[in-house]
């Protein structure tokens, strides 16, 4: 009688777009790996019931919460083969791939790719795997080289690239350039006014928070509330450095005009950078 050979099946998914659906692309992958473990019934194959499921994790990153838990049972001795449909679903990076076969062959968990018809068990399969994640590192980095490349040109444009917002802006609906917020910007003005008045960003700090201007709230694409809290002298300084405010934006050290409206005044502006610049001296240490 064969020996039960238990199969772990790891599915993702870089973008949450889609998951919502009856059957998405996470129940697809899944699919197809129990119909490759069912054609290996003879060899003692049993699908574990666990749903390893990452949907709108990079494969570029290792924190995944179901990828965690996969090597978590692999650790204890709970998984034997570990199923994915293709690669790239485990990982895009060559040398995290690496890893985890290290942490597979530790374990004595085999990996195989249903699509590609291979398993690691094998020196072929091995040396199959490691060409096709060569690849696999190739397209995301020219991926990446392009996505720089289309960043760079909107913001030599003045174009709104992407990022946490800024209090004074929100960002439009359909992405891609700010708008204005008059309320939050008349915070924006009173912090610089605070600022030039106190001249210490100590005291500036303690006066903005005083008065109940609190840095930007906002929602992740995950629906997770971020900022809405009393300022800090970090946090105060970005407000205070930031160009955006004269409606600007900076790419590499090159000022391009954006094409969003400014909200502070450039005398104002420049008035608190020397003053920054003052104040940066005077407490720089003596070497």
């Amino acid at each position: 009688m064969k020996a039960t050979i238990r199969c772990a099946i790891y599915t993702r998914k870089s973008t949450d777009e889609g998951l919502d659906r009856e059957f998405n692309s996470l129940d697809a992958q899944r699919e197809a790996a129990e119909a490759y473990v069912a054609s290996q019934k003879h060899e003692g194959w049993v699908a574990l019931p666990e749903h390893y499921d990452d949907g709108g994790y990079s494969g570029g990153s290792m924190e995944r919460p179901a990828l965690k838990q996969l090597l978590a049972d692999i650790r204890a001795g709970q998984v034997d083969v570990v199923l994915v449909y293709k690669v790239d679903r485990l990982s895009r990076s060559l040398l995290d791939f690496a890893r985890l076969m290290e942490t597979f062959d530790r374990h004595h968990a085999a990996f195989v790719s249903v699509t590609q018809a291979f398993n690691s068990s094998t020196s072929m399969g091995k040396l199959t795997l490691n060409v096709l994640l060569s690849f696999a590192q190739f397209e995301r980095e020219v991926i990446s080289e392009r996505t720089r490349d289309k960043m760079s040109a909107a913001r030599r444009k003045g174009k709104w690239t992407g990022g946490p917002p800024l209090l004074g802006y929100d960002i439009h609906p359909d992405g891609g350039r700010l708008l204005v917020n008059q309320a939050e910007a008349t915070q924006v003005r009173e912090i610089f006014a605070v600022y030039l008045e106190s001249e210490s960003l100590s005291d500036a700090v303690l006066e903005v928070n005083r008065r109940g201007i609190r840095s930007k709230a906002w929602t992740t694409r995950r629906g997770h509330a971020r900022g809405g809290e009393p300022f800090e002298k970090t946090a105060l300084h970005r407000v205070l450095k930031s160009r955006l405010y004269l409606g600007q934006v900076d790419f590499g050290g090159t000022i391009y005009p954006g094409e969003h409206p400014a909200i502070v005044d450039p005398a104002v502006w420049q008035q608190a950078q020397r003053l920054l610049a003052r104040n940066a001296c005077q407490f720089s240490p003596v070497r």
